[in-house]
């Protein structure tokens, strides 16, 4: 979206966005990436999923190494450092690509420091 000062872009990207309920589409596309996210991570040992996917948000709980593995490589966000909680987010152009290519770094990672332990 572009800045609130510059209403005439927010109109037109409004606009597109209600036609043909284009922004449904959207929002389906990416609860259906985070599901599929979901499930393909949630049989990963050491990967905890602690919260139900429930829109386009996947939590889960890992060891601090393995995000800050992950984050030198992905964009997500710690939600609660303390508990080594993660919040993993897709959107309207995240792909079944992107999402394959992520569950395998998990896995990778995972599987990396199983090794060190």
């Amino acid at each position: 979206m572009q800045l609130a000062s510059k209403m005439r872009f927010i109109s037109a990207q409004l606009e597109a966005l209600l036609t043909n309920d284009l922004w449904l589409r959207n929002a389906s596309h990416s609860n259906e990436m985070a599901h599929k996210l979901f499930m393909a991570v949630k049989e990963i040992p050491g990967v905890h999923i602690v919260r139900p996917v429930e829109a386009n948000a996947v939590f889960a709980i890992l060891p601090q190494d393995v995000t800050e593995r992950l984050q030198q490589r992905f964009r997500f966000y710690t939600w609660d450092q303390s508990t080594g909680e993660v919040r993993w987010m897709c959107s309207w152009d995240t792909t079944s690509d992107d999402v394959e290519v992520f569950a395998t770094a998990i896995a990778e990672e995972m599987l990396a420091n199983r090794g060190k332990n």
